[in-house]
């Protein structure tokens, strides 16, 4: 199987609106580097987090070992810890109500299925290089979105 580290990050302007995604795959081997963007309209940054996560899974065309890094806690408990509880409660949350983005939990449990993930968290805007560069990313896709909604 590859290694392949997946490194992920969303940001919407306003919350909801305009939003990006961007994910960053690279062989741990250094051979190779892909990257992925995404936006959507109106969507909020946990949605793009998601996204950015499920479209980097997408992206890989077979089984891999793959580290996830992250700066979203959001994402990061939500598939390894609050998931199953979830799923076991009918996708109702501690609080009682309906659990928030359970299409793209569904999504991107089918995806996690196909793969061995180790999650990681790291400190947005911090040290990591990486999460910096998928966080410009993921920006610019929101910018461009807003600018796609101004200008038409």
């Amino acid at each position: 199987m590859h290694e392949v580290v997946l490194i992920c990050d969303g940001s919407a302007i306003g919350n909801p609106g305009p939003s990006g995604w961007a994910c960053i795959l690279k062989l741990k081997s250094g051979a190779q580097e892909r990257v992925v963007t995404g936006s959507h309209p109106a969507s909020t940054n946990n949605r793009a987090e998601l996204m950015a996560a499920i479209d980097g899974l997408r992206a890989l065309k077979q089984p891999c070992h793959i580290e996830l890094v992250s700066d979203s806690q959001y994402l990061k408990k939500g598939i390894t810890e609050w998931l199953p509880k979830w799923q076991a409660n009918g996708f109702v949350s501690a609080s009682g109500k309906p659990v928030l983005n359970q299409d793209l939990w569904h999504q991107l449990k089918q995806l996690v299925e196909q793969h061995e993930i180790q999650w990681s968290w790291t400190q947005g805007h911090g040290d990591d290089s990486d999460q910096n560069r998928a966080d410009q990313l993921a920006l610019q896709a929101a910018r461009q979105q807003a600018a796609v909604m101004t200008h038409g």
